[in-house]
């Protein structure tokens, strides 16, 4: 296929490019822009971070993990882009070099580039937006405050991209002749999708990479016939009523984040913690549904929330329950040629609590996720809806604890009878995040908490109290 893009400012344009070689490749090997490294080539340690620009604006994203045709119509900007043409610094590379933010220098660029994405948007939240950044020497301290220091200083020129015209330039669909091995389609409606889709039921559909990414770089697959759906704008929209909001499979979550972050707030901060700033930027919710993973975040927080999924199948649609969707490990609802369309939630579910357990705080796969939403009417459980990630091969429901919850008062005295029939909901496995006894006995306490901060109690484990 053939992409047109900018970098630093530059139009490029690639002709009979592999639909999965991956930017970071391209630039170190083809541009020799050595600026931007390879880390763990996995979206997970931020030195391969670029700016991409296109009509949501500037993100940054891993480069590593990134295919050269989700960046046809965009700008892009690597670590030498980020200074002016005339060899003048960003204030973020002048901050760093005057808060000494730099030792080894091998995660600076994957730094300074993230920073500047920051600067630009005019994100204040430091933690935040560096928590996928790793720097193994210098320590954080010097660059958070390097980051501070540079947020009241005027965004350079240069800085602001305008994609070019391409942006809406369309990729040819297949059919016979319609495309090169190996194969490629960018379809920009559903209707299309449906159709290439049914067409070529084992096609790999590719929304944002960062799962199927690792595929290449980990796993060294080759991709034959690829669908990305980063052009669909039908996948990309959020749909509020008063009640609901459905949202697109390939609403990415840091618009999931945007959407929620008022209406469900504890939802919202795990998906805080969920990936860092640069996979939320290109992780779509869709994928994480799609792909069946056990220890997925979004499931369980949804399934609690009683989320209906929506399916297609070239002409035809469906509906379902979350919670049916998951049928065992690698195995879902989903006919050939069917997929993942949009997802609805309650617009607000106020007595959602979702848990997040992980050894590392940011950007750390879950040991054990839960989601509990408990209705309690006149003292009583009216209603329980309990899920986990990371207990089963499956997000799964706890129905035997929701069955001994449901009818009775609301009390401690209950909630730790229920918890005891959590063994007869799950039988998790040991590994190397955590026992399956450890994994079991904090899916207990994650139902506890929920009570005790239903009474009031304070839990916040980022707060320390003597």
């Amino acid at each position: 296929m053939d992409i047109t893009f900018l970098l630093n400012g530059e139009s490029v344009e690639l002709r009979n490019v592999s639909p999965t070689a991956t930017l970071l490749d391209w630039l170190r090997e083809e541009r020799g822009l050595t600026g931007t490294k390879e880390g763990c080539n996995e979206g997970d340690c931020g030195a391969c971070t670029v700016m991409v620009t296109d009509a949501r604006g500037a993100r940054g994203l891993n480069a590593c993990i990134l295919f050269l045709p989700q960046i046809d119509g965009c700008a892009v900007r690597t670590v030498e882009g980020i200074g002016g043409a005339d060899g003048t610094l960003h204030p973020v590379q002048e901050t760093m070099i005057a808060h000494h933010g730099s030792q080894c220098g091998f995660c600076t660029p994957g730094f300074v580039v993230q920073m500047a994405v920051a600067h630009l948007n005019g994100d204040r939240n430091h933690d935040d937006a560096l928590a996928g950044n790793l720097c193994r020497c210098t320590g954080y301290a010097p660059i958070i405050r390097a980051a501070e220091a540079a947020a009241d200083t005027p965004v350079p020129d240069w800085m602001t991209d305008t994609p070019p015209a391409s942006l809406g330039r369309k990729i040819p669909s297949g059919g016979p002749g319609g495309r090169q091995p190996p194969g490629l389609d960018a379809p920009e409606t559903l209707d299309e999708l449906a159709t290439l889709y049914a067409a070529r039921p084992d096609a790999t559909l590719i929304a944002g990479a960062t799962d199927l990414g690792l595929w290449v770089t980990k796993s060294l697959r080759e991709l034959e016939d690829v669908i990305f759906l980063n052009r669909c704008a039908d996948l990309q929209q959020i749909t509020e009523s008063d009640h609901s909001l459905r949202i697109g499979a390939g609403v990415t979550m840091d618009r999931v984040l945007d959407a929620v972050r008022d209406l469900n707030p504890s939802y919202a901060e795990m998906i805080r913690r969920y990936g860092s700033a640069q996979v939320r930027a290109a992780a779509t919710i869709g994928g994480n549904i799609a792909n069946g993973s056990p220890i997925g975040d979004n499931p369980p927080a949804l399934i609690a929330m009683g989320a209906t999924l929506h399916l297609r199948a070239g002409d035809h649609t469906r509906d379902m329950p979350l919670e049916d969707f998951f049928f065992d490990y690698g195995k879902q609802d989903r006919a050939k040629g069917e997929f993942v369309e949009a997802v609805t939630i309650p617009r607000h579910a106020p007595r959602l609590k979702v848990y997040k357990l992980s050894k590392r705080f940011d950007q750390d796969i879950s040991a054990v996720c839960g989601a509990v939403n408990i209705t309690v009417t006149d003292g009583s459980v009216a209603q329980a809806r309990i899920a986990f990630g990371g207990m089963a091969g499956i997000p799964k429901r706890a129905s035997a604890v929701e069955a001994a919850l449901t009818g009775a008062t609301w009390s401690e005295k209950t909630v730790r009878a229920a918890m005891a029939k959590m063994a007869e909901d799950f039988t998790p496995l040991s590994d190397m995040r955590a026992s399956a006894g450890y994994r079991l006995h904090t899916a207990e306490n994650m139902l506890l908490r929920y009570w005790h901060e239903d009474q009031g109690t304070r839990s916040n484990v980022l707060e320390v109290s003597a």
